[in-house]
């Protein structure tokens, strides 16, 4: 049997595994690739094995096979996009030891299952050690972190991670991919020797926790290993430009978790690639605003999201008809108030924890509670619409359509009243990985809007690809539209593009009746801005404009 393919998709999957065990079935064969150290712990019949879904369910605990089987189930018969579940496998020294285990079906050209895909991760022995560079992992970087913060230790942490990687994969193969990994890792552990630990992290990002130099010693380093990687890096005999980014932060508050810590390390990264063009971002930079405790105040509100959303609510600014002026709709904006902090805006947190695994369920409690709150609206106004922001930690997610789906069988609210805005952000998600989403939205009834539009160099391509209802022209080419010929001719431009492919046009940011007079004139269809309302809670919304 030739397994080419089962190897090439099982070295793929390895790379980003991070010490989880790796599996993948050929489904039309049979036939499986398992990582070699989940042959040894629970005493499999080797890596490469015949028939391994009887073999593997041999090992479940009997307690929970009727519920990983109708998992499988669920996911082989179309009724759930991935395989998801946690249950207990027995070892091969025969005690049980609780397991998650996740994967995904690649279909064949004619839609029919080729590959199941997956990881299984063991919670028993989290490796502590990456096994592709031998460096600690992302398990021991956190668990060091909160050894730090336990014994009070301030210290200084930079993320570097490797740009365009999958490039170098499409050139070469993975397995030389993996070659790049390590040689990396080792000039990172050289230019840091002595001033820090240096980790493996999730994908090829890599990190080094300092307790003894400033973020100005490791900047200064890390510029160094940008120089050389760029010109003079070398695997074997084959010369590679690599670039980089990094985020930075110091850690001085000891109140705070190590996902805390985690999240705005990610942030700092994430603006490193989009703003900064591969500098090093610090993240006590990032926030508008001059509190001092950045980092304590994120721990405080990513910790009340735990709390089911405690101190979070939601305020509504209306979207009106441009002719007639009368409500069509509202934008559900988050804020967050608390005694000691009291209301915080959006900006002050959720780029932060845009980066943080736990935002997914902030973004379902928005769209929940905005449902809810708007819901009483539809029986005054039937054709009102309720607009609701998106994240790209939202989108990445493989069950969000699914998890939008069942918020509006839970509220009863019809799905034509609900228009889902695709943020800046989200721009950065893959194009087809957001079309298939909305694709699956639409046919629910569920309407699309572009927010920010002409912001991102993506926007038009977004327009063409993506089945939009809406575009919502950004504040920026609005604020001087009285004025400013250059601004009139591009929202002009901006309608009659829309137009084009069938969708409506929003302007936000209106603040004067002479813009509003001016933008009537360019076919734009509805209206947003402090001229009508600033953004209110749902019973002053509800008493303004809906009695």
């Amino acid at each position: 049997m030739n397994t080419q393919k089962l190897d090439a998709l099982f070295e793929a999957y390895s790379i980003a595994a991070d010490g989880a065990y790796v599996y993948v079935c050929d489904v039309k064969n049979d036939f499986s690739r398992w990582s070699k150290a989940a042959v040894d712990y629970f005493g499999l019949p080797g890596e490469y094995m015949e028939n391994a879904a009887s073999i593997w369910i041999d090992h479940i605990s009997p307690d929970d096979r009727e519920d990983f089987e109708a998992n499988i189930a669920d996911l082989f018969e179309g009724r759930e996009k991935s395989h998801n579940i946690q249950y207990r496998a027995k070892a091969k020294d025969g005690k049980y030891v609780l397991c998650t285990c996740s994967g995904v079906i690649l279909p064949d050209n004619d839609g029919t299952p080729a590959y199941f895909c997956g990881i299984i991760k063991n919670h028993d022995c989290l490796n502590y050690t990456d096994s592709i560079t031998n460096l600690r992992s992302l398990y021991g970087f956190l668990e060091d972190i909160k050894s730090s913060l336990w014994k009070k230790q301030e210290i200084s942490i930079i993320m570097i991670g490797l740009e365009d990687f999958s490039r170098a994969n499409d050139i070469y193969n993975y397995a030389f991919g993996n070659r790049i990994l390590r040689k990396f890792g080792s000039i990172l552990q050289q230019a840091f020797r002595g001033m820090g630990i240096t980790y493996r992290m999730d994908g090829t990002k890599f990190a080094v926790i300092s307790e003894n130099s400033s973020i100005e010693d490791l900047n200064a380093i890390y510029r160094d290993v940008q120089d050389l990687v760029a010109q003079n890096f070398y695997v074997a005999s084959d010369r590679i430009a690599l670039s980089l980014c990094a985020g930075a932060v110091s850690i001085n508050d000891f109140s705070v978790n190590a996902d805390t810590v985690y999240s705005c390390l990610k942030f700092a990264f994430a603006e490193s690639k989009n703003t900064r063009h591969g500098d090093l971002f610090l993240f006590q930079d990032a926030l508008n605003d001059e509190q001092k405790d950045n980092l304590k105040r994120i721990n405080f509100i990513r910790n009340c999201i735990i709390d089911n959303c405690k101190g979070f609510y939601l305020c509504y600014q209306p979207v009106v008809d441009t002719k007639t002026e009368k409500l069509k709709g509202a934008e559900a904006l988050i804020r967050w108030r608390h005694e000691e902090y009291g209301v915080v805006p959006p900006m002050s947190f959720i780029p932060v924890l845009e980066q943080d695994s736990l935002f997914p369920e902030l973004g379902k409690w928005i769209l929940k509670q905005s449902l809810i709150d708007c819901k009483k609206i539809l029986d005054k106004n039937p054709d009102f619409v309720i607009n609701v922001n998106l994240s790209y930690a939202q989108l990445e997610k493989g069950n969000f359509s699914q998890d939008v789906i069942d918020i509006l069988k839970e509220t009863q609210f019809p799905a034509k009243n609900l228009c889902l805005e695709i943020t800046e952000r989200c721009r950065l998600l893959n194009i087809s990985h957001l079309k298939k989403i909305f694709e699956t939205l639409r046919d629910q009834g569920i309407r699309v809007a572009l927010d920010d539009f002409g912001t991102g160099f993506s926007s038009l391509g977004i327009l063409r690809d993506l089945p939009v209802n809406t575009v919502k022209i950004d504040r920026g080419y609005v604020m001087n539209v009285e004025n400013d010929e250059k601004d009139c001719n591009t929202v002009r431009f901006i309608s009659d593009l829309a137009k084009s492919f069938s969708a409506e046009v929003c302007a936000e940011g209106i603040e004067t009746e002479g813009m509003r007079d001016k933008l009537r004139e360019l076919a734009v269809t509805s209206l947003q801005g402090y001229y009508y309302s600033k953004p209110i809670e749902i019973d002053e919304f509800y008493n303004k404009f809906c009695k």
